[in-house]
């Protein structure tokens, strides 16, 4: 069966993660729950997300990725094929396997390298964005435009996964107990030259690792390391990394970030902050925080209210 068939009965639905993050070990379904039809979906109030989440094919328009990374949406996205000789897509239920396409063409060119140059079958792709992109009903205030993707620290067995281990097996946590280094049991040579190919790219701007894992790229790379000064430590991402690209040729509305300093980010004061202990063992806040109102369309660039409205692109 293609691809493209496997999305038919995916497409019936959208899977509503119950807890508040996405992340690699955050289990999907088999037969995830339909989202009922918003009584009022044109509401000035209802989340973008609302929105973004019913939408289950890309919009019939021209590639084009509009805002920034976390307040934006996508026209024209392409979606990953969910099998290929170097990569299968996880959490299907999700949809969220759709991305500028300079996105997609990269991720195959990774799956390649991955397994050419580090000796894995190939790499196990998580969340890239929704068929439009936009915010998310669960996860990432990212991966909104089609310029974000999770690459899963785990590499792809020499096998195709069924649908049921690809919604309920857990990535491999990469850091150790005491999240002050990672773990060399599982972290190995491989994994640095499959995330120093990634930010080898010139497409790719940053990619988001946990502190222990920049840590470890810092003393393990030889040779060139230019290429660290594109990893940034950022919470979580222990169990994946995060690739972000620039923003691409064609679309004057994406909102990109700032160039980073091309310093390698590898002195023991660069990373210290991450390790003190205010990070690794954070305490609750005296009083829970208020629960955010959710983006709604009206705060979104104007252009994703012709996105949202546009008709299916023809699969």
């Amino acid at each position: 069966m293609t691809p493209r068939l496997l999305l038919i009965p995916l497409l019936l639905s959208v899977f509503v993660a119950s807890s508040a993050s996405a992340w690699a070990q955050d289990k999907g379904s088999v037969n995830p729950k339909p989202l009922q039809p918003l009584a009022n979906p044109n509401d000035p109030k209802i989340g973008a997300k609302e929105l973004f989440a019913r939408k289950l094919l890309p919009a019939a328009m021209p590639p084009r990725s509009i805002g920034s990374y976390a307040k934006g949406c996508l026209a024209g996205a392409a979606q990953m094929p969910l099998n290929g000789e170097s990569w299968q897509v996880m959490r299907l239920s999700r949809n969220r396997y759709w991305g500028h396409p300079e996105m997609i063409s990269l991720l195959k060119r990774l799956a390649a390298g991955a397994q050419k140059d580090a000796g894995w079958p190939g790499i196990l792709v998580g969340d890239i964005g929704q068929p439009r992109g936009g915010p998310a009903l669960s996860g990432h205030a990212s991966h909104q435009i089609g310029l974000d993707a999770d690459i899963w620290l785990t590499p792809m067995p020499d096998r195709k996964l069924s649908r049921e281990e690809r919604e309920e097996t857990s990535a491999v946590m990469m850091v150790r107990d005491d999240r002050l280094d990672i773990n060399p049991r599982v972290f190995t040579p491989g994994h640095v030259l499959v995330i120093r190919a990634a930010a080898q790219e010139p497409a790719v701007q940053r990619i988001f690792v946990n502190a222990a894992i920049k840590k470890a790229l810092c003393r393990e790379a030889k040779g060139d390391r230019g290429w660290l000064s594109k990893i940034r430590p950022w919470w979580g991402h222990d169990y994946h990394f995060h690739i972000r690209m620039r923003c691409p040729a064609g679309s004057p509305e994406c909102e990109g970030q700032p160039s980073q300093s091309e310093d390698e980010g590898c002195k023991p004061a660069d990373l210290a902050y991450w390790f003190s202990d205010a990070v690794l063992h954070p305490k609750p806040p005296p009083t829970p925080p208020k629960p955010r109102p959710p983006m709604t369309l009206a705060q979104l660039p104007a252009a994703c209210k012709i996105v949202l409205k546009a008709a299916d692109a023809k699969q």
